[in-house]
């Protein structure tokens, strides 16, 4: 038979040349193979999880779980109750996703069409423009200010009349700046949705849901359980949404996008809330030390920080020559590309023999 020759490219929409893949590092083992080292022995300091990791009861439940065959709750009700106790949300507006990445397309997927226009301010989580450029829509960004504050003014100066939803990081990554309640205020106040990611809540306690009582009707609050809870392997994130938006969230869902593994650990962390928040405490405690330790050096200089990350403008030498020989002695940090982080790494928060580590290795090559 003779083969058939055909370019299914041209099949492919026309805007995909536009969008590049959300720049993941690679696994950890592969990591730990290319350094020489177990995986163990890396000190993952890059992508801002949990040093303790998950809840005990988390492991036992999964353990014990009998019911991975059939499939989960397409409603998630059991662990949205837990959740509208946790957050002080009427369960009714609460939407539970494949981490908070889900969510957020699942909003773009909600208010754009091909040509309306997504608001953020950088630097910021990259995700945002990956997602909205995917949903089809324009992608813009307003710099934040010498602090990393944002400017309201400066956002409805650039609103048009197609644009649809701003996305806002408080604690923002990868800053590490919350952003005062009275400017969430005033982007509320522009008629745009707004988004408030609070995926580093626990590290501040500092809240959008409060507005949801003054009647803002165009606010999202999106959260997760990768940061604080030590679930990042497992997905998990949550929305509150006002209550004129949850039925057109509901009917654009997928039913089962969460794994029942992954509901099954969210309750068991809920139902540890001592345990993690203990983790929490001692993470904001080491944040601490690590900062001063930072600083000291001579050559980093650490901006303050909300979250369990810090991130340092590094003075007199490169930052990428510096994230390599991190590297090569088995730590990994991250490092960005734009223009006004170009020469900055961010370091996350481990336990007191990670800081030790960290420093001593950042001190050999001062």
């Amino acid at each position: 038979m003779a083969q058939v020759h055909s370019d299914v490219r041209r099949l492919l929409r026309r805007d995909l040349d536009r969008i590049e893949a959300y720049p993941a590092p690679p696994p950890l083992e592969d990591f730990a193979r290319s350094v020489g080292v177990a995986p163990h022995d890396v000190l993952k300091l890059d992508q801002n999880e949990n040093p303790y990791g998950c809840s005990p009861r988390v492991v036992e439940a999964l353990r014990t779980y009998d019911w991975y065959h059939i499939y989960p709750d397409p409603a998630h009700r059991v662990l949205r109750e837990r959740l509208a106790n946790y957050a002080g949300a009427p369960v009714e507006q609460i939407l539970v996703g494949n981490g908070s990445d889900e969510l957020i397309e699942l909003i773009l997927r909600m208010f754009v069409e091909p040509g309306d226009r997504v608001l953020s301010f950088a630097p910021t989580f990259g995700y945002y423009e990956t997602a909205a450029l995917a949903a089809g829509a324009e992608y813009a960004t307003l710099d934040r200010g010498l602090r990393f504050e944002v400017d309201p003014e400066q956002a409805s100066r650039a609103l048009t009349d197609r644009t649809k939803v701003v996305f806002l990081a408080s604690p923002n990554n990868p800053t590490g700046n919350a952003t005062p309640l009275e400017t969430v205020r005033a982007l509320l106040a522009l008629n745009v949705v707004v988004v408030v990611d609070e995926a580093y809540f626990e590290f501040h306690r500092q809240t959008a849901l409060k507005l949801f009582a003054e009647g803002y009707e165009n606010l999202i609050v999106l959260r997760t359980f990768s940061k604080w809870a030590g679930l990042a392997g497992l997905r998990l994130g949550y929305g509150i949404f006002p209550p004129a938006l949850t039925p057109a969230a509901w009917s654009l869902k997928p039913p089962y996008s969460v794994s029942q593994a992954a509901l099954v650990a969210g309750v068991a962390s809920l139902d540890d809330l001592a345990y993690l928040q203990t983790t929490v405490e001692k993470i904001l405690i080491e944040r601490q030390r690590l900062q001063a330790g930072l600083a000291s050096l001579g050559y980093l200089s650490p901006y303050p920080t909300d979250a369990n990350f810090i991130l340092c403008n590094v003075i007199g030498r490169s930052a990428s020559e510096l994230q390599r020989a991190l590297a090569a002695r088995a730590i990994l940090v991250r490092r960005y590309s734009s223009r006004r982080l170009e020469n900055s790494i961010r370091f996350s928060v481990g336990r007191p023999e990670h800081t030790d580590r960290l420093l001593d290795v950042l001190e050999e090559l001062r």
